[in-house]
């Protein structure tokens, strides 16, 4: 099996190469842009493995795609290749838009001219797995979880560029009969992760003593997903999904934000003490514009169809997310000193 996965360098396309690549057995082309989250570091430990090449190319260079497609003859495209942060796309959408929107169209045109030309049984084979977010479908209340069938209500500038590229990869198939297969998933977190997401950043803050900045009073609610049980799902999905349908990924996790801070700073307390609590260095600030209160998944396409269900419960999880990085500072330290060192992001004011 010949998988191209495009953002592969990033966090969890980095995990689904290292899965597929060591564990899977296929043989995997990681396409990367390498923006200031795609990091080769990431994949030091597929690095030399024979089933295993990486490619420096940008998703909106139709060139460098098409010779990619044409030279590595891919049995699968795996597509996670998109800005992610939300924080980030509040000032600077435009990013957003050109590689969560342009580039997932040069990527599907390029995949639509290549399949077009496959002989019958590879052509009937050949998948393309489109990966995104539950973030498309806005805020839940209270009450109730996102299916597949949710109506789309994105909030922020990510969210509306990756419904937009869902909406694509749709009607590709639709129109074309490119067989896409689509995913959403809930908010991911684990080993690798860039220090800009909420986990990570309380982790690494709280190591130097650093504020640990919740937005608002914390209350905000998401369904915490474990990256290798997300890249399991992503493989399934893509080997046995339907074309045609998505499948929604969750780890059955809700916390409110102030509840994961919370249990870092303990889990830290116990294996990294340092004299007080770490507790103590809590600080609300204030919530950034379009917050979305809760996401909560409902995965039960996907385990009842495929047979999926998350190995990890967030207790465990969140554990051995932060004995990684107490484990692995020669990872963090270059990207906390020189690429991005924990300040504010996300602020619209005079954004213009």
């Amino acid at each position: 099996m010949r998988i191209l996965v495009t953002g592969g360098a990033g966090f969890i396309g980095s995990a689904l190469v290292r899965y597929l690549v060591l564990e899977a057995g296929a043989d995997v082309l990681t396409f990367d842009a390498l923006t200031y989250a795609g990091n080769l570091a990431n994949l030091r430990d597929v690095e030399g493995r024979p089933n295993h090449r990486f490619l420096h190319a940008d998703i909106c260079d139709r060139a460098s795609v098409t010779q990619a497609f044409e030279s590595f003859q891919p049995d699968r495209i795996y597509h996670l290749a998109a800005e992610s942060h939300v924080d980030r796309s509040i000032t600077g959408a435009a990013d957003f838009i050109n590689t969560n929107v342009i580039g997932t169209f040069t990527l599907l045109e390029a995949a639509r001219h290549y399949w077009s030309a496959l002989e019958a049984q590879r052509k009937d084979a050949f998948r393309f797995l489109h990966v995104s977010t539950d973030e498309v479908y806005g805020s839940l209340g209270p009450d109730g979880l996102f299916t597949e069938t949710t109506a789309y209500d994105p909030s922020s500038p990510y969210s509306a560029s990756k419904a937009a590229s869902d909406h694509l990869a749709t009607a590709w198939q639709r129109t074309y009969g490119l067989p896409v297969v689509g995913s959403n998933c809930s908010n991911n977190y684990g080993e690798y992760h860039f220090p800009e997401k909420l986990i990570p950043l309380i982790i690494l803050n709280a190591l130097h003593g650093k504020p640990l900045p919740v937005y608002g009073d914390g209350s905000n609610i998401r369904d915490w997903l474990y990256v290798d049980d997300h890249v399991r799902a992503l493989h399934l999905i893509g080997d046995r999904g339907r074309v045609g349908e998505t499948y929604n990924v969750g780890g059955r996790n809700e916390r409110r934000n102030i509840d994961v801070v919370h249990g870092i700073c303990a889990s830290l307390d116990r294996l990294s003490p340092r004299g007080t609590t770490y507790s103590d260095l809590i600080h609300f600030v204030t919530d950034r514009p379009g917050h979305d209160h809760r996401y909560a998944i409902d995965a039960s396409k996907l385990e009842n169809e495929l047979g999926w269900t998350a190995r990890e419960t967030f207790e465990t999880g969140i554990e051995k997310t932060i004995a990684w990085y107490l484990a692995n500072e020669s990872w963090w330290r270059p990207l906390r000193d020189k690429v991005y060192t924990g300040e504010r992001l996300g602020i619209a004011a005079n954004a213009g």
